[in-house]
């Protein structure tokens, strides 16, 4: 079993692992998160594809790698995931440039942002957290079924704690918006996408993993003012005594983990945080997957509501 736990760093989840020949690409790859994943598996011999809304901060994130790992082979991508325009245009060119990816890695998100709307229509948070992901995912499948690892790697948040994803109304078309419900709906989404994805094509050897990273400061948090700041930490120290946040190397350490552990090979469909399966648990402020996000009947009913709304068919 893994002895690795919240205070675990990416680095130390790769350090036995050679990555050489693996392709992965990842979402929100210009900051935070998303750039210390990509330099940690780089460090280990992968190629990364870093894929982001602006080339200038992904150009900015490239040479902050390469100062560290001069021979990182990256590769960038421009997309907009609150624009299905963008994601078709960026899945284009990422396959006719690249062979396959061996591991997907969803990071890119957006947290308790004002009531705002993608280039779709969509709701922000779900329209960028869930189907900006489902549709990125969906035109990425056939190089996924091509790589040799074929682990997706979805970033929700204990967040999801907060709200089930509203299927009825995902857009608060008819109901007054709340932040904090909109990032909890666009959480549970992202878990119950995993699920789905994981019953989908477990059979062909893709497996799918949703993360929650921990409590880390970064530029997710841009949406919040001070008063909503301090109410966060408020309400997420009371419901967890032992709560304190992580550096981003820590934060990107499950994510590396759920990439990459022997432990997960053939056992997808799970939730994961601080390197570990979270248990089930319908109670605990402080941690665990909540019941209502792993429903197989739920995750069935996003899908088909997903496929709807932007007109992506992932492959049979």
């Amino acid at each position: 079993m893994t002895t690795f736990g919240k205070d675990t760093t990416a680095d130390e989840v790769l350090a036995d692992k050679d990555l050489s020949g693996q392709t992965v690409f990842i979402t929100g790859a210009n900051s935070g998160l998303g750039q210390e994943a990509a330099r940690a598996m780089a460090a280990r011999g992968a190629h990364v594809v870093m894929a982001g809304r602006d080339q200038g901060k992904l150009d900015e994130a490239v040479a902050a790698i390469r100062g560290e790992h001069p021979d990182a082979q990256l590769d960038t991508i421009v997309c907009d995931l609150g624009n299905l325009e963008s994601i078709r245009a960026a899945t284009s060119r990422a396959r006719q440039r690249f062979d396959k990816i061996d591991i997907l890695i969803n990071n890119a998100g957006v947290m308790a942002s004002p009531l705002m709307h993608t280039a779709d229509g969509f709701e922000l948070q779900f329209g960028t957290n869930h189907l900006g992901h489902f549709a990125l995912t969906g035109e990425l499948m056939p190089l996924i079924e091509r790589g040799t690892t074929k682990r997706i790697v979805n970033l929700s948040s204990r967040a999801h704690h907060m709200a089930p994803t509203n299927l009825d109304d995902p857009n608060f078309e008819q109901r007054d918006y709340n932040p904090w419900v909109s990032y909890g709906n666009a959480k549970t989404a992202n878990v119950l996408f995993t699920v789905e994805l994981e019953r989908r094509y477990a059979l062909r050897d893709i497996h799918a993993y949703a993360v929650h990273p921990g409590g880390i400061n970064t530029n997710l948090s841009r949406h919040l003012d001070e008063e909503m700041t301090a109410a966060l930490i408020e309400r997420v120290k009371k419901s967890d005594d032992n709560f304190a946040f992580k550096t981003i190397p820590q934060g990107a350490a499950t994510t590396c983990w759920a990439a990459t552990a022997p432990e997960l090979e053939g056992k997808g469909g799970v939730y994961c945080e601080d390197c570990h399966v979270a248990e089930v648990d319908d109670e605990s402020s402080a941690g665990g997957v909540r019941s209502y996000a792993l429903d197989p009947d739920s995750a069935r009913r996003l899908w088909a509501i997903s496929e709807d709304m932007t007109g992506v068919q992932y492959p049979d």
